[in-house]
């Protein structure tokens, strides 16, 4: 894992956020959220996905851009981007609706051929991409998968497709923490991480470290789940040492938490609808899930 220089590639999810009262949004989705933090770290990062034509889809892919993560393998597909409502209740975000547009579909074979070029390969529960793990693991040197807080059978299901699993129970305790991090590091995984909330995150790599959360203000906790797991994907990239990594991961998703949206780009919901180009890849749309 250890080069000049690394490259992570994500793949899967994007969503306009939409803070209906404050009536801005801001772009997201965990494989966005992950690229650009990556890319905000000092690590090249590419991004697949698919992006609609109304203005949702241009503010994400915009914001993309300028923040330098490769989109090359961004296809624009013809029709509305995914979006979720979000409200922010004492410091934390709370999704309502939300639909996931044009942003479903099946990576192509050259697609698949990219991420062969790419040190890490990050996806999650929100790409619905979980038919298509085992392709990704052939085509990713390693393959890290956010579960979030889906329900066991889920993970017991998937965990054996992906090296570097990681978890969420905002609300247990490390022993509970490390006792799940076992559970699903014998279904295969050689890393597993679960992050805790407030109370900072946890990895087993054949050991147990534990790091606390960062310290700092909490405005909104969008996206600060995405920043730890970019973080670790920079350290896990560049060969430095789990417990190092661990600790600055969470301490760079507290600091995450100190503005709105999962990595700034505000934009007003409503906005002018001049469509860009539109790719010849074909998409899948899909209701149905939320896309966050």
């Amino acid at each position: 894992m250890v080069g000049a220089a690394p490259r992570v590639a994500t793949i899967g999810d994007n969503v306009v956020d939409r803070y209906v009262e404050r009536g801005v949004m801001f772009p997201g989705g965990n494989a966005v959220n992950v690229a650009v933090h990556i890319r905000r770290l000092g690590v090249a990062s590419t991004y697949v996905g698919a992006v609609g034509t109304d203005h949702a889809g241009r503010v994400v892919l915009d914001a993309l851009r300028s923040e330098s993560v490769d989109t090359t393998a961004v296809r624009v597909v013809e029709g509305p981007n995914a979006a979720a409502e979000v409200r922010v209740v004492d410091g934390n975000r709370v999704f309502g609706r939300g639909t996931h547009g044009v942003s479903v579909f099946d990576p192509s074979p050259e697609e698949l051929a990219l991420l062969t070029t790419h040190d890490i390969v990050h996806t999650g529960e929100c790409s619905d991409l979980e038919r298509h793990l085992p392709d990704l693991q052939r085509a990713a040197r390693l393959l890290s998968y956010d579960f979030s807080e889906r329900p066991w059978d889920y993970v017991e299901d998937l965990a054996p497709h992906v090296d570097l699993a990681i978890l969420s129970l905002p609300h247990g305790r490390p022993d509970v923490a490390a006792e799940t991090a076992e559970r699903v590091r014998a279904l295969g995984p050689r890393i597993v991480v679960v992050t805790l909330g407030a109370t900072g995150a946890l990895l087993h790599d054949g050991e147990i470290h534990l790091a606390p959360a960062g310290t700092g203000p909490i405005v909104d906790t969008l996206g600060a789940g995405d920043a730890l797991i970019a973080r670790l994907l920079v350290g896990l990239s560049t060969g430095e040492a789990h417990e190092v990594t661990l600790r600055a991961a969470t301490e760079y998703a507290s600091a995450t938490c100190a503005t709105f949206g999962a990595f700034g780009h505000e934009a007003p919901i409503d906005g002018g609808d001049v469509p860009p180009a539109v790719s010849s890849s074909p998409t899948t749309a899909s209701e149905g899930r939320e896309p966050r």
